[in-house]
C-alpha cells in the first residue's frame, strides 16, 4: 500500500523491457559526506560545551539524529528511483510518498551524447544527453548512469539500428527465458 509502484507496471503489454535500473551508488556521495560532517560537527560541539548547558547538548544530539534520518530518506529516495527502456521508451519513476513518472518515446530521440568525468571513469557511471527535435524532454539528461557504455550502445541500437533485427533479437532472448522457465519448473 506504501511502496511505490514497480515502474514495469506502467509498461504495456505490447512493449518489451530491455533495460531496468537504478543510479550509480555515487550519486549519494555528496549527501553521504555532508551527513558525516554535520553529525561530526554536533558531536565535537557537544563534547566541548560544558555540563552545565545539558539542553544545547540534547539540542545537538536531536540534531545529529535529524541528520541520520535524512540522509535515511535520500537513500530510500535513491532506492525506489528506477529507470526503464523499453523498446518503445524511456521511463524513469521517481518518489517516495508521491510517485512522479517520467516518460519519452524512443521514437523523439534525435541524439545521443555520453559524458563520462574523471570519476565517472574511476567509479563506474556516466552521463547521457538525450536530445530530441529541437524540444527539452523529461528525461533529456540522466546522470550518475552505472555502465554507461552499455547503455549508450544499447540504446543508440534502439533508436538508430535495424528494426527487423531487433525485433528477432528480443524474440530469441523471449523463446531462450520461456524455455530455461520450463526446465526449472519441470
Amino acid at each position: 500500500m506504501f511502496a511505490p509502484r514497480d515502474p514495469d507496471e506502467y509498461l504495456l503489454d505490447t512493449e518489451r523491457r530491455v533495460i531496468r535500473i537504478r543510479r550509480h551508488w555515487s550519486c549519494l556521495a555528496w549527501d553521504m559526506f555532508e551527513a558525516i560532517a554535520l553529525i561530526a560537527v554536533c558531536v565535537m560541539v557537544s563534547y566541548v560545551l560544558p555540563p552545565s548547558l545539558w539542553v544545547v547538548q540534547n539540542i545537538l544530539w536531536y540534531l545529529a539524529l535529524l541528520v541520520i534520518l535524512r540522509f535515511a530518506y535520500q537513500i530510500i529516495e535513491w532506492w525506489v528511483e528506477r529507470l526503464v527502456v523499453t523498446d518503445k521508451r524511456f521511463i524513469m519513476t521517481t518518489g517516495v510518498w508521491t510517485t512522479k513518472v517520467l516518460m519519452m518515446p524512443i521514437t523523439k530521440v534525435t541524439d545521443l551524447t555520453y559524458e563520462r568525468s574523471f570519476w565517472g571513469r574511476m567509479l563506474g557511471y556516466g552521463t547521457m544527453v538525450v536530445e530530441s527535435a529541437g524540444q527539452i524532454q523529461a528525461l533529456n539528461r540522466i546522470e550518475y548512469l552505472p555502465r554507461p557504455e552499455e547503455f549508450y550502445d544499447t540504446i543508440s541500437a534502439l533508436v538508430f539500428g535495424d528494426k527487423q533485427k531487433q525485433a528477432e533479437r528480443f524474440s530469441m532472448i523471449k523463446a531462450q527465458r520461456a524455455a530455461r522457465g520450463k526446465r526449472m519448473v519441470g
